[in-house]
């Protein structure tokens, strides 16, 4: 699986993470068919899906290791998207073998398509601070 094609299901992951950050009861069955819907089936799909379902799983984890390297932040007052990529790279960071800075990479040019003028700076800080920790860990 190329690196390319790997960043478009991260984006279909963001997207299908975004919906259900605004929509915490789409049904599991209508998550799956819009994913493998916006990636035509295929081998990218069970990816993407184990990214979102992932996240899902580890939420509370996730924001609690985004809300300790926040300055002056909480994930709770970010922007969606923001929340939805730190979330995702938080995730492929600290529970897959994604090098973290892949991970990171990856996240930063999601943050700077998707979020606001300052997203890629903000997310690339707090995701320097993670793999900082893991590292020290």
């Amino acid at each position: 699986m190329t690196t390319q094609r790997r960043s478009r299901a991260r984006e279909i992951a963001l997207q299908a993470l975004y919906q259900l950050d605004l929509n915490p009861e789409v049904a599991p069955d209508d998550l799956q068919r819009f994913v493998s819907g916006r990636l035509h089936g295929g081998p990218l799909v069970p990816f993407a899906l184990s990214l979102v379902r992932g996240v899902q799983k580890r939420r509370d984890e996730l924001d609690a290791h985004i809300d300790a390297r926040a300055e002056h932040w909480r994930v709770a007052r970010m922007a969606a998207t923001d929340r939805g990529i730190l979330r995702l790279a938080a995730h492929e960071i600290l529970h897959t073998d994604t090098p973290p800075a892949a991970a990171a990479d990856e996240a930063i040019e999601l943050a700077k398509r998707y979020g606001g003028e300052g997203s890629g700076n903000f997310v690339a800080g707090i995701l320097g601070r993670i793999i900082a920790d893991q590292a020290g860990a």
